[in-house]
């Protein structure tokens, strides 16, 4: 069977790489990286704890995502316009947190980098809307897996090769001018990139930007229960990663060097082409079958754990099933986020992405992270891992029981 390879190179679809990559760029700076400075700048453990609360904005992002729907900068269009907007002001700040030092002025470098995750936040906002409009249905999938390819090498760049930089060739200062030099140049894709071919016209009140996307979300037969299968479509996947590391340390035997070189090499690697290749592949299955054909491989996967939880430790095993699970990681998340572009609708797509997608972290922060340890303690190793692909199951019933609503949402677009 051919897989839909070309729709990576579509107009509509290529720039999106770029625009990813512009999307992840801050997210380190504002966090590791500049924790990483203030580390190496003596500063007390307790206020670098204190800098992990800047990211509080990407979190919070629904709640001004309708100023993103209601209001819009006079150039480039409704949502290209704040891409662009936000990409000038990033480069200037990221540039400008350079000439703080945390040692020295760890106050004003702390208030740049939540005016940063604010502006990155706001990106988000209107990138996510901006995806969403511009794709035609057979190009979501592919969409989002470039989104994803991007914003995983913009998490190395302002990672890994930031503290490299930093390290060896530029220092802090130098490093953090550098990559707003390189969020200035990224701007230039929003520049190129099309527009949407069907512009819906914005909320003619804030009021409106406000309530209307929740009014007619709940308007859609099943709307309550789409909400839930946002919740539990990758619940089984959140709880085998909640605490994968610590589980291949302590549970499976292996030492910290091995774990690292398989999670950064393998992993990565394994969820970039699971996303491309779930791209390709949704643009035959289309989005019901390419969400359970996902889903439950998604699950299956979860079994590579329990086969390390009861075997001796060996390297090669342990890059096998971390690659296998990434792998169907990247597959269900690029359907997952075709999912959710395709539940928005154009006129409120800013608000209604950054609602669905803070609802999808939910599993993830309130259910995985909490009780994965409750679990572990109980059941120990092996049994839990056995527990996750129960706990994916779920979400694929329901997922059969809405078939009907999602592949609406593949239904042929109209003209």
């Amino acid at each position: 069977m051919s897989v839909g390879w070309r729709v990576y190179a579509g107009r509509r679809v290529a720039p999106l790489l770029v625009l990813g990559f512009a999307s992840g760029l801050p997210l380190a700076l504002t966090g590791g990286t500049l924790q990483a400075w203030a580390t190496v700048e003596q500063v007390s453990l307790q206020q670098i704890g204190f800098l992990t609360l800047v990211g509080s904005a990407y979190t919070l992002k629904f709640l001004w995502a309708p100023l993103v729907d209601r209001y819009a900068p006079p150039w480039l269009g409704r949502r290209r316009g704040w891409v662009f907007l936000t990409q000038l002001l990033l480069a200037l700040s990221i540039a400008a947190m350079g000439f703080f030092a945390p040692g020295a002025h760890l106050g004003l470098l702390a208030l740049m980098a939540v005016w940063v995750a604010f502006l990155s936040a706001t990106q988000d906002i209107a990138f996510d809307a901006y995806s969403t409009d511009v794709l035609h249905k057979d190009e979501r999938a592919a969409g989002a897996a470039l989104k994803v390819l991007g914003y995983r090498l913009a998490m190395i760049v302002s990672g890994g090769l930031a503290l490299i930089l930093a390290d060896q060739w530029l220092g802090w200062r130098g490093m953090y001018i550098a990559m707003g030099g390189l969020m200035a140049v990224c701007s230039l894709s929003t520049l190129v990139a099309p527009e949407p071919e069907h512009v819906a016209a914005a909320p003619r009140t804030l009021r409106l930007a406000v309530v209307e996307p929740l009014r007619e979300f709940f308007r859609r037969r099943g709307a309550l229960s789409i909400l839930l299968l946002i919740v539990l479509y990758k619940l089984g996947d959140a709880f085998a990663g909640a605490l994968s590391t610590t589980f291949l340390l302590r549970g499976a035997g292996f030492d910290v060097t091995e774990v690292g070189m398989v999670n950064k090499v393998f992993g990565l690697a394994a969820t970039i082409v699971g996303a491309l290749l779930g791209g390709g592949l949704m643009t035959r299955l289309g989005l019901y079958r390419s969400l359970m054909a996902f889903g439950i491989l998604q699950a299956v996967s979860n079994f590579g754990y329990w086969v390390l939880a009861v075997t001796p430790p060996h390297l090669y095993s342990m890059a096998f099933v971390v690659a296998v699970e990434n792998l169907c990681g990247g597959l269900g998340t690029a359907a997952f986020v075709a999912l959710l572009m395709g539940l928005c609708r154009q006129q409120f797509s800013a608000t209604q992405f950054a609602l669905l997608s803070a609802l999808s972290a939910v599993g993830r922060t309130y259910l995985a992270g909490p009780l994965t340890p409750v679990l572990v303690e109980h059941y120990d190793w092996p049994l839990f891992f056995v527990l996750t692909v129960l706990i994916a199951l779920p979400g694929l019933v329901l997922l059969w029981a809405l078939r009907r609503e999602v592949r609406a949402l593949d239904a042929p677009e109209a003209g």
